[in-house]
């Protein structure tokens, strides 16, 4: 048997390939299937079933992409109405060879959540694993907030029974296959582990060590944040994602053409949060070349092309499979010759500030300034915050602009930087004029020895 997980960086998403005897299977594909099909070469073998743990939120599910290639039947669970595929129910077997491939009904994350079992017949008649899709991570458990505040107890108290009455039932020996790693948004503290047992999970994950009472509280009372592109892969999930069969292919753009753009397309610049304050294109949007799978789905829409700026438009490949994960068929292309072209067409520049921390805490002392907090709430509770200081996540900012003073100086801060200039790039592109990033964040605010208050 080969079984290999792939992981897709920056959605801390895991698919799963498993082959025997010259059959195989993919479980939860991403949208660039490129790599399953040339395990299935090197493998010599045949991709006959695809298994869907349920209908992905963070990312375009691959099943149709992979199935126009291989010919693979799409499974998922009967619980909702998918508009392609087979829908398959508790206790349904599917061999490969010697493998077999069991569904079990796991709902409470969705509905129609499934988990697969593996048994390797060769070696045991016991489970040696199972897919858990959003069920069970190592040390945490799925989010249960997609079907409304009221049906949050009733659908964690579901989410609890298929994890303690479908799951840890198989055994301590059980390894399990969940669909995403530490890092991911569809999990609350899904811990940085590369493998996981039922047996290392009922001694190690917090979540199981409470009752079914106190695990409903829990969850209740978890918080978590709603990108407004889950919508998008919901409806692309359930209803079918365009079948492109390759990577888009990006074109360049001079700088005259993207001038005459301009006003119609999303522009976004992969820089740096320094090379973006020192200089950029008037209005575009600062998303550092990381930071792409993260946060392009809080602020570019799917309808206008997308155009990206960087220095030398390197790996732009890898940048191109980051859209397409995410349904963005509209992204367009690039600048040719990177921001040194724009520059040197003297060209409109926009600037904003970059201060020290060092410098803020100077300016502080005899200046009125509104201090923007824009990290999440789980580190703005671990770490405090800087006295003063008001937080807007930076994903909810363009809704809540409005709590930003239009006048005045307004300071942006983050966690090292990063998301700092993305705050202030939205600010900017909101007719905000005073605007400036702290180099450093609230990470050199501490190293500095400055002071930190609680969050109120």
């Amino acid at each position: 048997m080969i079984l290999k997980k792939i992981t897709s960086e920056g959605l801390s998403h895991n698919s799963y390939f498993i082959s025997a005897g010259g059959h195989a299977a993919v479980v939860d594909p991403r949208r660039d299937v490129d790599e399953y099909l040339d395990l299935a070469r090197k493998e010599e073998a045949r991709i006959e079933y695809i298994f869907e743990t349920h209908r992905n939120e963070d990312y375009v599910i691959g099943s149709l992409e992979l199935a126009a290639r291989s010919g693979a039947l799409i499974l998922h669970g009967h619980q909702m109405d998918f508009a392609y595929g087979k829908p398959v129910k508790e206790g349904d077997c599917f061999r490969l060879g010697p493998i077999e491939l069991k569904v079990l009904e796991t709902p409470g994350h969705t509905m129609e959540s499934i988990s697969v079992v593996l048994t390797d017949h060769d070696v045991s008649q016991l489970p040696s694993g199972v897919f858990t899709g959003d069920t069970l991570f190592a040390g945490d458990a799925g989010r249960t907030d997609f079907f409304g505040e009221k049906k949050r107890p009733q659908v964690s108290a579901m989410l609890y029974d298929s994890i303690t009455q479908k799951l840890l039932p198989l055994g301590d020996q059980t390894v399990i296959f969940p669909a995403h790693g530490a890092g991911s948004i569809c999990g609350s503290e899904i811990s940085d582990r590369e493998f996981s047992t039922i047996g290392y999970e009922k001694k190690a994950n917090p979540l199981l060590a409470l009752s079914r009472e106190e695990f409903i509280r829990r969850k209740v009372t978890e918080h978590h944040y709603l990108p407004p592109y889950f919508r998008m892969m919901e409806k692309y999930n359930q209803e079918g994602a365009p079948v492109v069969h390759h990577l888009p292919d990006p074109k360049p753009f001079g700088v005259e053409e993207l001038r005459e753009s301009q006003s119609s397309a999303q522009i976004v610049d992969i820089r740096s949060p320094t090379s973006f304050a020192t200089g950029h294109i008037p209005g575009s949007l600062s998303i550092w070349r990381e930071g792409l799978p993260e946060f392009m789905g809080w602020f570019l829409n799917y309808g206008d092309p997308i155009i990206l700026v960087d220095d030398f438009n390197c790996n732009l490949g890898e940048i191109t499979r980051h859209f397409m994960r995410l349904g963005y068929d509209n992204f367009a292309g690039y600048l040719a010759g990177g921001f040194p072209a724009w520059l040197s067409s003297a060209a409109p520049i926009g600037k904003i500030a970059a201060w020290t921390v060092h410098e803020l805490a100077r300016r502080r002392e005899t200046s009125d300034i509104f201090l923007l907090d824009v990290r999440d709430i789980k580190n703005v509770n671990r770490t405090g915050i800087i006295p003063g200081a008001h937080h807007i996540y930076i994903g909810e900012l363009p809704q809540k602009i409005s709590e930003v003073p239009e006048s005045g100086q307004v300071t942006v801060y983050c966690d090292v930087g990063f998301k700092g200039s993305l705050g202030a790039s939205i600010l900017a592109r909101n007719g905000y004029k005073d605007i400036a990033n702290i180099l450093g964040g609230i990470t050199a605010w501490k190293s500095a020895g400055l002071p930190v208050a609680k969050p109120p």
